[in-house]
C-alpha cells in the first residue's frame, strides 16, 4: 500500500507519458500479478516482464478485476486487445521496473522515522529478522518479508511501510556493479549495517575490493555506518571512505565503540557490553555458533544506535529464537535421510551443510547433488575447494548440475555424475536409485532444486512433526547443569524418543557426548545400532527370545527377576560370551524388579554366572514430580540405598547406581547418586514448577487448514451430527485426525488447535484423518498451518482435559506422520 495519489501525480513520480481518461481515480495499491489484486479500483498494476513471462499480457486480466490505472512499455503501446479499456489511465515509460522503482522511492521519501538498511554477503535476512523482533518490543516496525533485497524484492518491501509505522528494516542484496545505486534510491537508510563481506555474489566483480564498494554505496547518505572491526578489508575501507563522526563499530576488542565479547557455555553464549564508562551490560542467548554471535551483535549495536533502553534489548535478545535457515533433515524414499539446503549456494554452507551431513545416519552412503557455482568468477579455486571438502568430508557419490561443474571437478576421486540441468536430472534413472543413503541437496535457487527434495521425499502427508534439535539441545544442557560434575545422563529414546523418532535424536544424543541411551526393547536397540549408534544402551523390558539381539548388538539388558537371571547367565555361559546387566530393584514401584529382601539370593545367584557383569543397579520412583508424596518417595530413596550397600559389599564391586527421572533431577538432587535418567523433560515437557518456562519444546505437530465453511447457528457438524454450530461462523477441516495421534477424546470442545495463534475448538467428532474446528473470529485462509502440538499449547494441561498424561499424546503420534528435524 502507498499513500493515496492521483493518476498526475503518479505519471510525474514515474516520469512517464500519459493517456489519463479517469483523472478522478485515487491510487493506493501497487500489483504486479493479476493473480493476486485486492482492490482493482485503487491500484496501479505494473507490466512487469521476466524471463519466462510478461506482464504484458494479463492486462486484459487485470481490466476485467477492476484495475484502470496500467504502467506500460513504450514498446507496448498503444494497448490493444479483447477490452475497450473505458475510462483507463496509461502510462507509459521506456522500463516497468526503474518506474516501479521510481514509486518505491517515493513512498520512502514519505516516510519520516528511521531507516536501517543491511547488506553485507552473509547474514542480511538474520540480522533483518533479529533486529526487526527487538525493535518491535519497543517501536511499530515494519521490515522486508523473507529474503526480499532484490531490484524487485526492494520496492515490495517499501511499499508494506505505513504512516503508523516507527521504524522500518530493509535489506539490499546486489550481484551485479551498479545495482546496489538504485537501491540506495529506493531505501535511503539512515542507519547502515554491513554484515561482512564473503564468496557469494561474486562472479561479476573483479574482487572482494570491488564488491565491498559497490554494497557501500548504499550507505552514502546515512548519517551511522555499522561495522565490525575485524573485518579487516571491511574496516580499511569505511573508515578511508566515510567520515569518522558516521562510523559506529564493534569489535571484542576495546579499541572499537562498542566493546561485545562473548563468553561460551553450556546450553548457551553470554554477550558482555563493555560501555565507554567502563559499565557491563550481559545479554543471554541460546545460540554458540559464531555465525549467529556476529550477527546478533550486529543488531544489538543496531538497536542501541536507535535508542533502544539497554534493559528492553536484554529482554528482546532472550526471546529470540532461531529463524529458519534452509538447513533441514527428512525422511526421504528407500530408507534415506535428505538434507535440505537448496536456498544459496557457496562454499562457506557447503562447509556448514557437508559437516551436518556427516553428523547423520554413520553407516549410510554420503551423497552430495550440487549445482555450479554461478556467483563465483574466479572458479577454479573454488572448484579445488570444492574437492577438498568431498575429500574431506568423505562424500561416496557427487551427483553435478550445471554447465561448470562437471569439467571442474571430473579429476575428483569421488564417484560422480553430472547433468547438464535439474530437470535432466529428474528425467534420469538415477535419481530412483538411491536408497540406504544420506543425500545432501544443495544448490542455488535458479537451478530449482526443491524439485530434487519433492521427487527423494519418503511422504507427502500435509502432517509434520518438526523435531528442533536445538531445543533439545538447550534441554540437554539445562539438565546436566542441575548435576554434579561426575554424574552420568542417559536419555531415554524408547517409544521412538517419545514419539519424535529415536535414529535421529540418539544421533544427535550421541554428538552431545550422553553417557547412556535406554529403550524399552531389544528392536529398539538393534535399529539404532544398525544405524551407527555406539553409546551404550540399557534394554527395559527383555526375554528369552532377546537373547541373539542382546549379544549380536552389544545391548545391555535388564534383570528383573530371578528367572531371567538364570536364563541369561546360563546363556552367557554357553556362548562363552559377557553380557552387560542392569539390576531393577524394586523400592516401591511395585512393577518389575527384585524386592530388596532377596539381596543374598541376588548376589549368590550373580557368583554362579560370572559371564554376567552388573553395570548398574537402578530403582523407580514412583512420585518425584508429586510433593504430597515425598515421603514416600524419600522412603524408597532410602531403602534403595541400603539394598546398595550391602549389594556392593556382597558382589565385591560396585556397579553404577541410579534412582532420579526428569523430575527427580531438579527435586531430588542429593540422590543424584552415579547416574540420572532423563526423560520428558529431554524433549520439552515440564513436570514440575522448577522447569517450567526454562525448557524448551521439541517437537511441534502442525497440519494444514484443508477448506474452510460458513455454517448458519444450529447447524450439524460430522459424524452422528454431534457437533452444534453455537453461533453464525465459520469452520475449519485441517488434515489430521485420530489415525494420525490426535485423539478421539478431543472431539466436542474438549481439544483444540492455533491457528494464528489462535484457539480453535474442535466442533463435532475427531475423524480418522482429519478434524473440524472452529474458526470463527479467527482471520484464517485455506491453506494456513494449524498448530496441534507445540508452542503456545500447554501440552499437560490439554492432555488432562482427556484425563491422560503429555507421554501418551507425544507417543501417539502415528509413523504415518513425517518428521523434519531442524538444526540451526
Amino acid at each position: 500500500m502507498i499513500s493515496s495519489i492521483t493518476p498526475i501525480q503518479l505519471a510525474t513520480i514515474i516520469h512517464a507519458d500519459h493517456k489519463i481518461d479517469a483523472p478522478e481515480l485515487s491510487i493506493s495499491h501497487v500489483g504486479i500479478d493479476s493473480r493476486k489484486l485486492l482492490d482493482g479500483k485503487t491500484t496501479v498494476f505494473f507490466s512487469l516482464r521476466g524471463g519466462q513471462w510478461d506482464g504484458h499480457d494479463f492486462l486484459n486480466n487485470c481490466y476485467r478485476s477492476g484495475v484502470r490505472n496500467f504502467v506500460i512499455a513504450a514498446d507496448r503501446a498503444p494497448v490493444s486487445g479483447g477490452d475497450d479499456f473505458e475510462a483507463c489511465n496509461f502510462f507509459v515509460v521506456p522500463d516497468t521496473l526503474i518506474a516501479l522503482q521510481a514509486l518505491a522511492a517515493w513512498n520512502r521519501a514519505q516516510f519520516k522515522g528511521p531507516v536501517v538498511g543491511i547488506t553485507g554477503s552473509n547474514g542480511k535476512t538474520i540480522v533483518k529478522e533479529w533486529l526487526g523482533q527487538l525493535l518491535s518490543t519497543a517501536f511499530l516496525t515494519a521490515k522486508s518479508p523473507k529474503s526480499f533485497n532484490s531490484q524487485l524484492g526492494v520496492p515490495l518491501s517499501i511499499f508494506s511501510i505505513a504512516p503508523y509505522h516507527q521504524v522500518a528494516v530493509l535489506e539490499a542484496g546486489i550481484s551485479l556493479p551498479g545495482e546496489m545505486e538504485r537501491l540506495e534510491k529506493m531505501i535511503r537508510p539512515s542507519v547502515g549495517i554491513l554484515t561482512n563481506i564473503g564468496t557469494a555474489h561474486s562472479q561479476h566483480f573483479t574482487g572482494e575490493s570491488q564488491k565491498l564498494e559497490e554494497k557501500l554505496t548504499l550507505f552514502n547518505q546515512t548519517d551511522y555506518l555499522i561495522y565490525r572491526k575485524e573485518q579487516g578489508l571491511v574496516a580499511a575501507t569505511v573508515e578511508r571512505v566515510f567520515p569518522k563522526e558516521r562510523l559506529v563499530s564493534w569489535s571484542e576488542n576495546l579499541d572499537s565503540d562498542y566493546h561485545l565479547r562473548v563468553k561460551k557455555q553450556a546450553g548457551g553464549s553470554r554477550i558482555f557490553l563493555v560501555k565507554p564508562d567502563l559499565s557491563i551490560r550481559t545479554f543471554h542467548t541460546p545460540f554458540t555458533d559464531e555465525a549467529s554471535l556476529e550477527n546478533l551483535r550486529h543488531a544489538i549495536v543496531a538497536a542501541s544506535v536507535l535508542g533502544m533502553d539497554p534493559q528492553t534489548i536484554e529482554l528482546g535478545v532472550q526471546q529470540l529464537r532461531p529463524v529458519d535457515m534452509r538447513l533441514t533433515s527428512k525422511s526421504g524414499r528407500r530408507n534415506c535421510t535428505l538434507i535440505d539446503d537448496t536456498y544459496n549456494n557457496d562454499l562457506a554452507g557447503l562447509e556448514i551443510a557437508l559437516d551436518f551431513m556427516q553428523s547423520q545416519r554413520r553407516k549410510k552412503r554420503r551423497i552430495l547433488v550440487l549445482s555450479d557455482f554461478p556467483q563465483i568468477k574466479h572458479s577454479e579455486k573454488v572448484y579445488n575447494r570444492v574437492v577438498q571438502l568431498l575429500n574431506h568430508y568423505q562424500v561416496d557419490q557427487l551427483i553435478g548440475i550445471g554447465p561448470a561443474i562437471g569439467s571442474s571437478v571430473a579429476e575428483s576421486e569421488v564417484s560422480a555424475d553430472f547433468f547438464d540441468s535439474t530437470e535432466e536430472f529428474l528425467a534420469s534413472d538415477l535419481i530412483h536409485s538411491f536408497e540406504d543413503a544420506v543425500i545432501l541437496i544443495k544448490g542455488g535457487r535458479t537451478f530449482g532444486f526443491e524439485r530434487i527434495v519433492h521427487a527423494l521425499e519418503e511422504q507427502v502427508h500435509g502432517t509434520v512433526l518438526e523435531i528442533n534439535l536445538n531445543a533439545l539441545t538447550h534441554n540437554f544442557h539445562f539438565y546436566k547443569q542441575k548435576l554434579p560434575p561426575t554424574t552420568k545422563l542417559m536419555a531415554m529414546v524408547k517409544a521412538a524418543a517419545y514419539g519424535g523418532g529415536a535414529t535421529e535424536i540418539a544421533n544427535h544424543l550421541q554428538k552431545l557426548k550422553v553417557d547412556y541411551l535406554s529403550v524399552a526393547y531389544s528392536d529398539e536397540g538393534a535399529q539404532l545400532r544398525e544405524k551407527g549408534i555406539t553409546l551404550p544402551i540399557m534394554v527395559l523390558n527383555v526375554s528369552a527370545d532377546n537373547l541373539p539381539q542382546i549379544i549380536q548388538y552389544r545391548l545391555e539388558p535388564v534383570i528383573y527377576s530371578p528367572r531371567i537371571l538364570r536364563i541369561f547367565g546360563e546363556h552367557a555361559q554357553n556362548v562363552q560370551e559377557t553380557i552387560a546387566i542392569h539390576l531393577d530393584i524394586d523400592s516401591g514401584m511395585r512393577r518389575l524388579g527384585f524386592e530388596p529382601s532377596e539381596v543374598g539370593e541376588l548376589t549368590d545367584l550373580l557368583k554362579s554366572y560370572p559371564n554376567l557383569r552388573v553395570q548398574s543397579i537402578f530403582t523407580h520412583l514412583t512420585s518425584t514430580d508429586n510433593a504430597e508424596h515425598d515421603p514416600f518417595t524419600l522412603r524408597q530413596l532410602e531403602v534403595f540405598q541400603e539394598f546398595t550397600a550391602e549389594f556392593t559389599q556382597r558382589l565385591g564391586y560396585r556397579p553404577l547406581v541410579h534412582a532420579l527421572n526428569t523430575a527427580g533431577i531438579l527435586r531430588f538432587p542429593d540422590h543424584s547418586f552415579d547416574m540420572v535418567r532423563l526423560g520428558i523433560g529431554l524433549y520439552g515437557i515440564s513436570v514440575d514448577h522448577l522447569s517450567a518456562d526454562k525448557l524448551q519444546q521439541v517437537g511441534t505437530l502442525k497440519t494444514t487448514i484443508s477448506q474452510i465453511k460458513e455454517l448458519k447457528k444450529d447447524d450439524r457438524i460430522g459424524y452422528n451430527r454431534a457437533g452444534i454450530m453455537p453461533d453464525h461462523g465459520k469452520i475449519a477441516t485441517i488434515g489430521l485426525g485420530y489415525a494420525d495421534g490426535f485423539d478421539r477424546r478431543f472431539s466436542n470442545g474438549r481439544g483444540y488447535v492455533l491457528i494464528n495463534g489462535q484457539k480453535a475448538p474442535v466442533i463435532g467428532n475427531v475423524c480418522m484423518d482429519m478434524t473440524m474446528v472452529n474458526i470463527t473470529g479467527i482471520d484464517a485462509k485455506e491453506g494456513d498451518e494449524a498448530i496441534v502440538f507445540g508452542e503456545g499449547i500447554d501440552l499437560p494441561k490439554l492432555a488432562s482435559h482427556i484425563g491422560t498424561i503429555p507421554y501418551e499424546l507425544l507417543t501417539g503420534i502415528s509413523s504415518r506422520v513425517k518428521r523434519v528435524y531442524f538444526l540451526d
